[in-house]
């Protein structure tokens, strides 16, 4: 009897739904494309706390959907790519656009916002899951596109 208990593992599942659109999706067709969908779904606490969000994409740039990956602190939050690109590759995503908010409405990306995208779009090539662009967001208004700038 014990000995069946340890052979005992926890079961994986992968799923997909995608419900019925009463909308058309939305198009990415440039950064302020996406920073006018992040912003319109974006928590209320933009200029208290920083989060990170990602959009992900289809092949014809329409959005998918968005996931919130973290929230944090008044000047950081945590990020893990292995949860954004298990998500992003769970939900059948062709390219994703990175997004965070600094709330001091300082829209230069620091050195870890830097060395984040560069992992970023390291992992992306690897998994043929190209990272889009990467979207600073200020509390109200003004955003800053590593696409737009070359950092991608």
């Amino acid at each position: 009897m014990k000995k069946s208990l340890l052979l005992q593992v926890s079961e994986v599942s992968v799923s997909y739904r995608n419900p019925p659109q009463l909308i058309p999706k939305p198009k990415i067709n440039s950064s302020k494309d996406a920073e006018e969908i992040l912003r319109a779904n974006w928590s209320d606490d933009i200029e208290l706390l920083e989060e990170f969000n990602i959009l992900f994409l289809n092949r014809a740039n329409l959005v998918k959907g968005i996931l919130r990956a973290s929230k944090g602190g008044t000047h950081g939050t945590v990020v893990d790519l292995k949860i954004i690109f298990a998500a992003a590759l769970k939900g059948l995503a062709t390219g994703i656009i990175l997004a965070h908010n600094h709330p001091s409405g300082n829209l230069e990306p620091s050195k870890a916002d830097i060395e984040l995208t560069k992992r970023s779009r390291d992992v992306g090539l690897l998994l043929e899951l190209p990272v889009l662009d990467h979207i600073i967001l200020s509390p109200d208004s003004g955003y800053y596109s590593f696409a737009d700038n070359g950092l991608i």
